[in-house]
């Protein structure tokens, strides 16, 4: 534990973990994990409620709070606030292009990250939540995304550790395989693509110019990436959260400038293409993204990049189909392609590692639905009407299949309801666990 820090509004404490890298063999080898203590001014000493927060992802680290900044404001009201680094992010052992080299080849860096899945998320938390708390201790959960599907693992394998949960767009499907996911993630990209250009109906043109051009001629990238159609057609994930469109439009609007020979792509386009599009800052999102749908009680096969099977299926996803048609080109989402692993730097060492993932065929069981349905901790739970991100019709299954969970179904907000809103959706689910809503 280091020497508390103090920031406007609150004392911040930094805790390092020594955790088994393979909670089976806890005898075995050991990583580090990191969490944040954040609490109110003037409350250090008092006798608060802990609540512990998982970032979305998969390989996302928990935000770094400046004050009472975001939902860590209405927070801080009622809790001690624990921000966990989940192991492999942020200042927990990292696992990135450059540490893995370290582990040795291919095989022996996807035989590591095999053990960076939600359930030993949940088992690192439960070591974490003794130490702090005491073998009898329980801590309240927020889970934002994919810190949800990590809630649904946490109540299906030590619910015992747990007072309440809270989840903001994160309830997952309980037997959904990754083919599931991307089969329903396809239409809902459609329609925010849809959304987004009857706001910019002008970005039609826009689009087509800039994919017709990377059609024929790709551009370098800052780092050294290459920005191809496809990657191009990557930059859709802004199209899920709340202002992600205008960003989008604005990016467009300063994509050309003129050179020697002509039009060319803007450096300032180049730049802002590539701080959303590099995944140098959380490879796992890339690496481990389908492994978190694996459960081989739902689909033995591996997951064998489900979003690129699937998109066969959705033609109007070509995007130079759609450029022959003369018709709107659509961006993707959140899916994650193995040409992906060719393009960006970040990722081109971990190609292989990322491929012996997408085969492999023994991923545990996540969730426990005869445990789930005689779950006992209260739960409420945030669920985004069309979430781009995660499906609204799995949200409400599980929701109906965990007992003891209230649902507040909203389109108030998109995925980042729990950043962008002040407190006000953390502020709700509080309420109605308090039985006040």
């Amino acid at each position: 534990m280091s020497t508390p820090s103090r920031l406007p509004g609150t004392v911040t404490t930094d805790h390092v973990f020594q955790v088994p890298l393979d909670h089976e063999a806890p005898e075995g080898e050991r990583i580090e994990v990191y969490a944040r203590e954040v609490v109110a001014s003037g409350r250090e000493h008092d006798e608060l409620p802990w609540l512990l927060f998982l970032q979305g992802g998969p390989g996302g680290k928990a935000n770094r709070p400046i004050g009472r900044d975001s939902w860590v404001d209405r927070a801080l009201d009622d809790y001690r606030v624990l921000l966990l680094d989940q192991r492999g992010t942020g200042r927990s052992t990292p696992a990135t292009r450059q540490t893995l080299a370290r582990r040795g080849g291919p095989r022996e860096q996807a035989e590591y990250l095999a053990r960076f899945r939600a359930d030993s998320i949940v088992r690192d938390a439960e070591l974490i939540r003794r130490q702090l708390l005491g073998e009898t201790g329980r801590w309240s959960l927020l889970g934002q995304s994919y810190g949800g599907f990590c809630t649904l693992t946490y109540l299906s394998i030590a619910p015992e550790g747990l007072r309440e949960a809270f989840v903001t767009g994160g309830l997952a499907g309980l037997r959904s395989s990754a083919e599931d996911v991307y089969r329903a993630a396809y239409p809902r990209t459609a329609r925010k693509n849809k959304a987004y250009y009857a706001r910019y109906p002008q970005d039609v043109a826009a689009v087509q110019r800039i994919a017709a051009h990377l059609v024929e001629r790709p551009a370098e990238l800052p780092d050294g990436g290459l920005l191809t159609v496809q990657a191009f057609q990557g930059l859709g994930m802004l199209l899920g959260t709340g202002g992600g469109a205008h960003v989008l439009h604005y990016l467009l609007e300063e994509a050309w400038v003129e050179g020697v020979e002509g039009p060319v792509l803007s450096d300032t386009f180049l730049a802002g293409v590539q701080s959303h599009l590099s995944f140098a800052q959380g490879p796992l999102y890339a690496v481990m993204h389908e492994s978190i749908y694996g459960q081989r009680s739902v689909d033995a096969g591996g997951t064998e990049w489900a979003a690129e099977r699937v998109r066969k299926e959705f033609p109007e996803f070509d995007a130079e189909a759609a450029l022959s048609a003369g018709q709107a080109v659509y961006f993707t989402g959140e899916m994650i392609y193995p040409a992906l692993f060719e393009t960006d730097p970040a990722l081109r060492p971990l190609r292989e590692t990322a491929q012996l993932l997408a085969e492999r065929t023994d991923w545990p069981d996540l969730y426990d639905p005869a445990r789930l349905a005689a779950n006992q901790v209260p739960v409420v739970a945030a669920i985004y009407h069309d979430d781009m991100y995660v499906d609204t019709a799995d949200s409400l299954a599980t929701a109906d299949a965990v007992a003891g969970t209230r649902a507040w179904v909203t389109n108030e907000w998109e995925h980042d309801g729990l950043r962008v809103s002040g407190g006000a959706v953390l502020d709700r689910l509080i309420k109605m666990a308090r039985g006040e809503i």
